[in-house]
């Protein structure tokens, strides 16, 4: 069955003033869930990847603090990671990681990028050491190593330029202990125990993915690559969403889905598509009625306001109509949800208040699909549509979303 809901677990880590500096995101399987379980490294990092750059946001889930993410040997050997941006997340390397040439080189490309680099529950060993030059945090886990041993590591770890992180403190007497030692930061049950979090996931249908990952692989078109993207309002969202997350370094907003392609890039794109690929159930997990709905009236606004409007007013027509039923599908206030996308405010006044330049379209569009249609006449006169040109753009909206077999 389809999960409708994205869960992932967070606790923060602080500095020596107790102040949070980031947090761990850790996988989580239900909102039940106190710990991971999960089947191989690459799905919990894959999971813990799509829920933070898409289903979730890394603004809501760490505002302007770090992400420590948790990554074996198959998510570091991947692209997927050059889709987070690095500057904001912290990489890190899980204890059973083999330092191989290989991997020790693309760990020194990943911090060159500007990832930091965690080593999570580590031991030094002959092995171990080979991360020590690569690494930005060292996470020492003082319940399993046991209090004892602590102080003589964390002294033979000073060689290194790396902050210590203090992991499973537990009492007041293990931090005090530890700020005594000198460990830089602190994670633990005796600050925060982890907190699940979740957030109402549409998902997109699994054949456009296949469909853009084929389109982009033959160098396709940017305006059939935005058709597609038209074509299904979860990929809509979701990219919306990722490429307006405050972390991309954009400075200025993404104002249509070809502009979004072109800031992007290809390359891009079919990486975060390809992540998507990884997740995406192959049914889709909200109602295809409503889907389809959605994907109509974006159509329609657009054909609405085709020759009233031009230029970038014209482009973000179809987005004020398709995005006109996120509210109902992922189940919250529109207004909760335009905070996670960041979207000019006409388009922002059409979806809360219906007003704005693109709000009476929206108004006739969603009349038209009332039986009774008691409210077209009067939204007609208003923006001076005639019946004919109301017939033809609802039966050209109709006709394209067949052709689309949504």
């Amino acid at each position: 069955m389809t999960q409708d809901h994205a869960f992932i677990g967070r606790q923060p880590i602080l500095n020596r003033q107790q102040q949070i500096i980031g947090y761990e995101l850790l996988f989580r399987l239900d909102k039940d869930a106190q710990s991971a379980e999960f089947t191989s490294d690459m799905q919990a990092s894959t999971n813990v990847l799509v829920n933070t750059l898409t289903n979730m946001g890394t603004d809501w889930l760490v505002g302007g603090k770090l992400a420590f993410i948790n990554v074996a040997e198959s998510m570091l050997e991947s692209n997927f990671l050059e889709l987070l941006q690095p500057q904001r997340v912290v990489l890190e390397v899980v204890e059973s990681t083999q330092p191989s040439p290989a991997l020790l080189q693309r760990l020194q490309n990943l911090r060159a990028q500007g990832f930091g680099i965690a080593l999570d529950d580590f031991v030094l060993t002959q092995e171990s050491m080979h991360f020590l030059e690569h690494a930005n945090y060292i996470k020492l886990d003082i319940q399993m190593l046991g209090m004892p041993q602590v102080p003589a590591l964390s002294q033979e770890l000073r060689k290194f330029p790396a902050l210590q992180v203090a992991e499973k403190v537990e009492t007041k007497a293990e931090f005090k202990q530890c700020l005594e030692i000198g460990f830089d930061c602190f994670q633990g049950y005796y600050f925060a125990r982890p907190e699940t979090l979740s957030a109402k996931v549409i998902h997109p249908s699994y054949a456009n993915i296949l469909n853009l990952l084929n389109m982009l692989r033959n160098n396709a078109e940017i305006r059939d690559i935005e058709n597609a993207l038209k074509s299904d309002v979860a990929l809509s969202f979701k990219l919306l969403r990722y490429i307006n997350s405050a972390g991309f370094g954009l400075s200025c907003e993404i104002q249509s889905f070809r502009h979004a392609v072109t800031i992007l890039g290809y390359q891009k794109l079919y990486r975060w598509l390809t992540l998507l690929l990884v997740t995406a159930a192959a049914e889709s997990g909200s109602p295809p009625a409503l889907l389809k709905t959605a994907v109509t009236r974006g159509r329609m606004v657009e054909l609405l306001g085709a020759h009233y409007l031009d230029g970038q007013e014209k482009d973000n027509l179809f987005i004020v109509g398709m995005f006109s039923l996120l509210d109902v599908l992922l189940d919250m206030p529109m207004d909760r949800v335009l905070e996670t996308l960041i979207l000019p405010e006409n388009i922002c006044d059409a979806l809360i208040n219906r007003s704005g330049i693109y709000g009476p379209f929206l108004e006739l569009a969603e009349a038209c699909e009332d039986p009774d249609m008691s409210e077209v006449p009067r939204l007609t006169e208003q923006l001076q549509i005639t019946a004919d040109v109301l017939n033809r753009a609802h039966i050209s909206a109709l006709s394209w979303v067949e052709e689309l077999d949504l």
